[in-house]
């Protein structure tokens, strides 16, 4: 096992497919952010299907990628964010028929529960593939944005999708600044040593 963690080669595949899925996550976060603040903030019913696809699309990500890292008996923080994002979709279409101070308080326990896992996932990743000090940010950020969306949920101010495209956008900015760190770090590694 100690040897297959410091195979070069298997670094480089991992770190490859991570390089992409944080770059994916960042496209889809950011043009999701783009449309919620765009378009969708005066157009009820799609901001509603937005609402609802956002977990989906989280739920997604995270079984595509435990399934590339050994699958989701080895991936078991994955795996249970891929059930709690399943989890916040439905309670969230339920939460759609009520109010979207319901929608945000589903939001806000979820992405306290799925920023810690998050998290985790961040810290088991980090003796194999490195450059998750973004990701471990992410996490804690994410689950103390939750917070504030439960709090804010019980407030009287107005509550649309603009309210959650912040959250996502800085879900966006981390996924993008893991990616970049990946890519930089692979360069310098692979770089040959500049002879002294």
């Amino acid at each position: 096992m100690p040897a297959q963690m410091n195979d070069p080669n298997r670094t480089d595949s991992s770190n490859g497919w991570l390089k992409s899925y944080y770059y994916m996550r960042f496209a889809v976060s950011a043009a999701w952010v783009a449309v919620a603040v765009t378009v969708a903030k005066s157009i009820p019913p799609l901001a509603a299907v937005m609402l609802v696809a956002y977990p989906v699309w989280d739920a997604l990500a995270n079984y595509v990628d435990a399934q590339r890292t050994g699958g989701l008996g080895r991936n078991k923080s994955q795996l249970l964010n891929f059930v709690v994002s399943i989890v916040a979709t439905i309670a969230v279409a339920i939460a759609l028929g009520h109010s979207m101070n319901a929608v945000l308080s589903v939001y806000g326990v979820w992405a306290v529960v799925s920023g810690m896992l998050q998290l985790l996932t961040a810290v088991r990743r980090w003796k194999t593939n490195g450059a998750q000090w973004a990701m471990i940010l992410s996490g804690a950020q994410s689950a103390l944005a939750g917070l504030f969306f439960v709090r804010m949920a019980g407030g009287t101010e107005a509550i649309g999708i603009v309210n959650v495209a912040p959250y996502a956008a800085f879900g966006a900015f981390y996924f993008l600044v893991s990616a970049v760190w990946l890519s930089v770090s692979d360069a310098l590694r692979k770089s040959p040593q500049v002879a002294r």
